[in-house]
C-alpha cells in the first residue's frame, strides 16, 4: 500500500510488463460501487493479487468489478493486529476465530479466490475452505523477531505446515540491515521446518 501511494498504478504496470508478479495489498473497504471500480482499475495494471475485507458487499462488488481479469481477489477476514479486545471495542460479539469462520464461508460462497488470515487460523481456514482456496498469511515472525503491531503470529513453518500458500513477511525483510540476507535465513528457516 505504501508503494502504491508513492509511485501508483504505474508503477504496477511497469513491473507486470517485466513479468513480475504483484501483490496489491490495498484492503480495499468502501461502499460497493467505489470497490467495484477502483477493482477495476487495479485489474488493467496487471496484478496478479488484489485484496479487499472480507464483508459482503464488498467481496460482490470486487467480483465484479474485476470482471475477466485474471487477477485473484484476497479477502482479508481480520487483520492480525487486532485482538479479541479489539473486535469487542469494534462491536463484534464474536471471537476472532468465529468472525474469521464466518467471513472464509462468506467468501467462499461468493467465490472469492483467497483469503487473507493470521497464521494461528490457518488450519482452520484449511479445513474450512478446503485445499483449493489461496491461503496468505501475514503476521509471519522467525522466532525471536520483533512482533512490532501484530498481535496474532507464528512462524514461517508453522504456517506453511498450517496450510500457508503464501506467507507476508514485511518488517523482518524491509527493516533489516541486510535485506538478502534476512531473506536468505528466511528460506533456510523453512527448508529446515520440512
Amino acid at each position: 500500500m505504501e508503494l502504491f501511494a508513492a509511485t501508483g498504478p504505474g508503477y504496477v504496470r511497469s513491473l507486470t510488463a517485466r513479468g513480475k508478479r504483484v501483490f496489491l495489498d490495498m484492503k480495499y473497504y468502501d461502499i460497493g460501487e467505489t470497490v467495484k471500480r477502483a477493482v477495476s482499475t487495479a485489474a488493467k495494471t496487471g496484478a496478479t493479487f488484489l485484496t479487499v475485507h472480507a464483508v459482503p458487499q464488498v467481496m460482490r462488488a470486487a467480483m465484479e468489478g474485476r470482471g475477466e481479469s485474471p487477477m485473484k481477489l484476497l479477502a482479508v477476514t481480520v487483520l492480525t493486529s487486532l485482538d479479541e479486545t479489539d473486535l469487542r471495542e469494534m462491536g463484534h460479539s464474536e471471537t476472532v476465530s468465529e468472525l474469521v469462520a464466518r467471513r472464509v464461508k462468506q467468501a467462499r460462497e461468493i467465490g472469492i479466490d483467497g483469503i487473507v488470515a493470521s497464521p494461528l487460523e490457518a488450519r482452520a481456514i484449511r479445513e474450512l475452505a478446503g485445499p483449493d482456496m489461496l491461503l496468505v498469511t501475514p503476521g509471519v515472525r522467525s522466532p525471536g523477531a520483533s512482533k512490532g503491531d501484530q498481535k496474532r503470529v507464528a512462524t514461517p513453518g508453522q504456517a506453511m505446515h498450517d496450510g500457508a500458500n503464501y506467507l507476508v513477511i514485511g518488517r523482518q525483510v524491509t527493516r533489516a540491515a541486510d535485506p538478502v540476507a534476512a531473506v536468505n535465513a528466511l528460506r533456510i528457516e523453512l527448508a529446515e521446518a520440512d
